[in-house]
């Protein structure tokens, strides 16, 4: 066993295919390497300590909040045959919690990593995966796997529902900017809105869940060919079907108008939406500081930029 053990996994991002997801259509999501997570351990004499931004303390005494990770971390060491182990955890992140950006799964993610590492174990990507969903299953329920799936990856995955999450391939050579309208997103409310219209027109609605499914077919050639003056419109035509679906917000739509205004190639919602945080695509640096001032003028409460370069996967 190693006296200092690592684990590392970066935030994620809904690029396309919000809602629609969960009615069969593709989605495609986009790592935030610079939203790192890393997770270190050391043994100790006595305890099992975890040392993370939100809670210090004893791993019994997490509450319920972090009952994923306790069970987690639990599971890890019976399965290394050490459930007594000595330990100290340090979770050092810059993802932000509760906006869409898979900060659970990148927790996990970085943990299993870690302690597969202290105890010198090879990991293949899918026991990865099936750790991880043991933290998201309880935390979230009924995850889809496209958090972990992302969290593990430095590429784009594409997620069909029951399906396995599958990496795909990009090279773009550009800058998203992600702005937090400071409205809590709710994306169980907003997921009801989508169901009640469908249900009252169906016709209409499951028009607009197709077209953002095509949208996503169409993002995944242009990823990968970093046509990224044709993805930007494919971005603004989601927040259109989007918002007829009823999930934008009057904030959410004034970040959007704000980022295009200023020269923004391409923006939208990303994630639940019904509040929560916006993208908007930028193709140079003047681009994004006049897209960055432009937000913040327009009430952004905070803002992340993730630049990606071509043909670095």
């Amino acid at each position: 066993m190693l006296k200092l053990a690592t684990g590392k996994s970066h935030a994620k991002i809904i690029l396309l295919g919000e809602h629609a997801v969960v009615y069969n259509e593709p989605a495609i999501a986009l790592p935030l390497p610079d939203l790192k997570m890393v997770a270190t351990i050391t043994p100790r004499n006595f305890g099992q300590i975890i040392l993370a931004g939100n809670y210090q303390g004893s791993l019994n005494e997490m509450t319920e909040a972090f009952e994923g990770i306790r069970q987690l971390i639990n599971r890890l060491l019976r399965f290394f045959s050490n459930p007594k182990l000595a330990f100290t955890l340090k979770l050092e992140s810059n993802i932000p919690l509760e906006r869409g950006m898979g900060s659970s799964a990148a927790t996990a993610v970085a943990i299993i990593r870690a302690f597969f590492a202290l105890f010198e174990t090879e990991l293949s990507d899918r026991d990865l995966q099936r750790w991880a969903n043991v933290e998201e299953a309880i935390t979230h329920g009924s995850p889809s796997g496209i958090d972990a799936a992302t969290a593990a990856h430095d590429v784009p995955v594409w997620f069909v529902k029951g399906q396995k999450p599958m990496p795909i391939s990009m090279s773009l050579d550009a800058t998203l900017i992600i702005a937090d309208t400071g409205v809590h997103g709710q994306t169980g409310l907003a997921v009801s809105v989508v169901r009640e219209q469908l249900l009252n027109e169906p016709v209409e609605t499951q028009n607009h869940l197709s077209e953002l499914g095509k949208l996503s077919v169409q993002a995944q050639e242009f990823l990968a060919a970093n046509s990224i003056e044709k993805l930007g419109p494919i971005m603004n035509s989601a927040q259109q079907h989007l918002s007829a679906l009823g999930v934008s917000h009057p904030y959410l739509d004034a970040l959007i108008d704000a980022a295009l205004e200023a020269g923004a190639l391409g923006a939208k919602l990303t994630g639940g939406g019904v509040g929560g945080t916006m993208l908007a695509l930028a193709s140079n640096e003047a681009n994004i500081d006049a897209i960055v001032s432009a937000l913040e003028a327009a009430g952004a409460r905070e803002i992340w930029v993730q630049k990606y370069y071509a043909n670095k996967e």
